[in-house]
């Protein structure tokens, strides 16, 4: 059992990161001279999450600083060849752990910028290069996407309720552990929000940091009054007093008092916060208690499992809130806890080098089926910039010079795309032979971009309730392949 969990958890080396069969499968690989072939693999999902109508993407920064220190240390050999067979011998022969010793991240990838407006089976990022290693990143690069990119959109729909109040993220003591906490109050302020109360994020990544008090704040004192005016020495300009300990309009009358001892000391109360209770109702209620004291600017904060529809709820209500505080709901993405993100290999190059081999994985159900080729995504835009239609080609192939887009769920849904129409290709180079060639942008302009993006989608898109689904298709020719080679693969069966 590690003794330091906390200081330990961001070793030098994070190439154990990863399942186990990601390693037996590479150790397969090897046995079979197989592990430079080239390959290719796209990481995507399958459905917006939230039965929403979009995602934001993020957590592209934390996998290039994955793939960019991607290396075994001794001490990882050490435990990989630690590891016994089920008739207890060694798991792995020590030729392959000189192997990986050795083994340098050496392949192409290509990725949709961080906060970027993306839909179901889009490919987030591409990666080209030799197998063993396309293959061993996979278990990182979907653990370092999926949680941002849910937590990210997440805030998106929590920002596009609350319009133009300030959104403060107090998740932490609620995330699922340490990282869970750091990796939400990153993804959240890159998905809208103004500000986190995690001081380890603020120091980390130039968050701002706001915060309140605790009940124990108040309990720690012989009454609300006291215990107000003890914080507001303390923050003469910076207070916000959590009125709700024991009675909440009567705790807004105490913070009146404090706030004109403090007028009157040449200070002004920043706000009241309001934890519990019927929140459109109290609101209100210490709205018009303050305004009717001469307190039109002390604002009003609000917390208490708040989300994006419990927040469209209050504002229809007449709720008299500016700020809201968001914690569970927002950093656990509580209603829908994982994004469902998927890593295909989608072509292999043959083993005499002369060309591809484009793979592809069958289901049941048509939407869990995979998209062969190497994939780009073109987004066609209208002269506004506001995205119309979203198309997925194989860069491998000569396209067309006019193009159809063809739904890959239902093939009787296309449409036509000019051919002078306005498009940008949304996955950019960001390594190349395992160099990073791409100038990562700061969390401040990737939250820039997202809400830019978002703001970008039609409102219908961007509703809550049955959005309108935002059209994504193949390029003819690759809907055309893709459905001639399900046919190839999947066996007839006997009537």
């Amino acid at each position: 059992m590690n003794s330091a969990p906390l200081s330990g958890l961001y070793a030098p080396s994070l190439s154990l990161l990863t399942d186990l069969y990601q390693v037996t499968m590479a150790y397969g690989y090897w046995q079979q001279g197989m592990q430079d072939r080239e390959a290719v693999f796209h990481l995507y999902f399958r459905r917006p999450p939230f039965d929403g109508g979009y995602a934001v993407t993020a957590g592209l920064a934390y996998a290039v600083d994955f793939l960019e220190n991607l290396r075994f240390s001794e001490d990882d050999l050490t435990y990989l060849g630690s590891l016994k067979s089920a008739k207890g011998g060694a798991m792995f022969a020590p030729e392959f752990l000189n192997y990986l010793r050795d083994l340098k991240f050496t392949c192409d990838v290509d990725a949709i910028a961080e906060g970027t407006v993306v839909f179901a089976n889009e490919p987030l990022i591409r990666v080209q290069g030799p197998l063993l290693q396309a293959q061993l990143v996979e278990t990182a690069l979907l653990t370092l996407v999926n949680f941002q990119t849910l937590i990210a959109t997440k805030a998106s729909r929590i920002r596009e309720a609350a319009g133009s109040d300030t959104v403060l993220e107090f998740g932490l003591r609620r995330a699922q552990g340490f990282d869970g906490g750091l990796s939400a109050s990153r993804a959240a302020y890159l998905g809208g929000v103004d500000a986190t109360s995690n001081v380890l994020a603020g120091q980390r990544f130039s968050i701002p940091v706001k915060g309140t008090h605790a009940h124990s704040w108040v309990m720690a004192f012989d009454d609300e009054v006291e215990a107000f005016t003890a914080y507001a020495k303390a923050f003469p300009d910076d207070s916000v007093f959590l009125v709700d300990t024991y009675d909440t309009l009567e705790g807004v009358r105490q913070a009146i008092k404090v706030a004109r001892e403090m007028r009157a000391n040449g200070h002004e109360l920043g706000g009241i916060r309001l934890d519990s209770g019927d929140l459109a109702y109290l609101s209100r209620e210490a709205r018009a208690l303050l305004n009717e004291a001469g307190f039109e600017n002390v604002r009003i904060v609000a917390s208490n499992d708040l989300e994006e529809n419990l927040i469209t709820s209050l504002k229809q209500q007449g709720a008299r809130i500016d700020t809201w505080g968001i914690g569970t709901q927002l950093v656990t993405a509580f209603d829908q806890p994982a994004l469902g993100g998927v890593y295909k290999m989608a072509a292999l190059r043959k083993p005499d080098d002369s060309g591809w081999d484009y793979t592809i994985k069958l289901s049941e159900q048509l939407a869990k089926t995979s998209i062969p080729g190497i994939l780009q995504v073109r987004r066609y835009e209208s002269e506004k910039g506001q995205p119309r239609a979203d198309m997925l080609y194989n860069v491998a192939e000569p396209l067309p010079e006019q193009f159809t887009i063809i739904d890959p769920l239902d093939a009787t849904r296309r449409r036509a795309v000019r051919p002078d129409a306005t498009y940008r290709e949304l996955l950019e180079p960001i390594f190349r032979r395992g160099q990073l060639v791409h100038q990562l942008p700061t969390l401040q302009e990737s939250r820039a971009h997202a809400q830019r993006e978002v703001q970008s989608l039609d409102p219908s898109i961007r509703r809550f309730l049955n959005p309108h689904t935002y059209p994504v298709g193949l390029e003819e020719t690759l809907n055309t392949f893709r459905t001639n080679l399900i046919l190839e693969k999947r066996p007839l069966r006997p009537a």
